[in-house]
């Protein structure tokens, strides 16, 4: 195979069916370090040997290409039937980000990891608590949570969980700095709410926005669909931010 074919293989493999993309998930791991603890930051910074979460947050999406890291696949989704609930399809083998992100969470508060476990799980746990805030990685059965449903994105050729990954946000042009700036405070009330919710509660409130997500109309979609609903996917990746920073700070703080 000719090199640059295989470059363009791989440029497609590491851009398709990831949660917010780059620019959101580091924006989410930005925003998370700015409601840390200090023994929480602190203890983070000497697991990550100085990597902001920001940077560690898009790892787990890297390491697809590398075939040792094949059983994390289903680790960045779920699926929930409309009006039903994450208890009844537990034991669904096809996605287990909610089940993931619960086991880390445990395993990381016992503290009886290896150093390299340690640092793969937390990297990991950055990441799942992102991908679980794009609506569309809490998928309905039938459409491999909106990858099978084309749209067409300013004309070109897209699909609906592509749209919310990554086209929206990257189209805003800000960098994931910016983003987390543009995103601004959120107040004590909300971050106590936030906070004290737990991972299946954030995969229900992803559930309720599909009638947002799914309003596609003849699926030729731009700047009226992104002027509906570009401000709830900033508002999740805000909260995946507030929220990761929480279940930091119960883990090491």
């Amino acid at each position: 195979m000719k090199k640059p074919v295989l470059v363009m293989i791989c440029f497609l493999i590491l851009t398709n069916g990831f949660g917010w993309g780059v620019t959101g998930h580091r924006a989410s791991g930005l925003i998370a370090e700015r409601y840390l603890t200090k023994k929480a930051r602190t203890r983070i910074q000497q697991i990550l040997k100085g990597e902001s979460l920001a940077m560690a947050s898009t790892w787990m999406d890297e390491i697809r290409s590398d075939s040792t890291y094949n059983y994390t696949a289903d680790w960045h989704w779920t699926t929930i039937p409309d009006g039903g609930r994450y208890e009844d399809v537990e034991n669904n083998p096809d996605g287990k980000v909610i089940m993931m992100i619960e086991k880390f969470t445990k395993e990381l508060k016992a503290g009886k990891l290896t150093a390299k476990q340690e640092v793969e799980y937390l990297k990991m746990l950055v990441h799942m608590v992102g991908d679980m805030h794009q609506p569309l990685h809490v998928g309905r059965p039938g459409d491999k949570g909106g990858n099978d449903i084309k749209v067409k994105w300013f004309r070109n050729d897209s699909n609906l969980h592509r749209v919310w990954d990554s086209e929206m946000i990257d189209d805003t042009r800000l960098s994931y700095t910016e983003l987390a700036q543009s995103l601004g405070n959120p107040s004590k009330e909300e971050i106590n709410k936030w906070q004290n919710s737990s991972v299946r509660e954030w995969a229900l409130e992803s559930v309720s926005y599909r009638p947002q997500v799914y309003d596609i109309g003849n699926s030729n979609l731009s700047y009226p669909y992104s002027y509906k609903y570009l401000s709830l996917a900033k508002t999740r990746v805000l909260q995946a931010g507030v929220r990761l920073a929480g279940l930091l700070n119960q883990i090491y703080g």
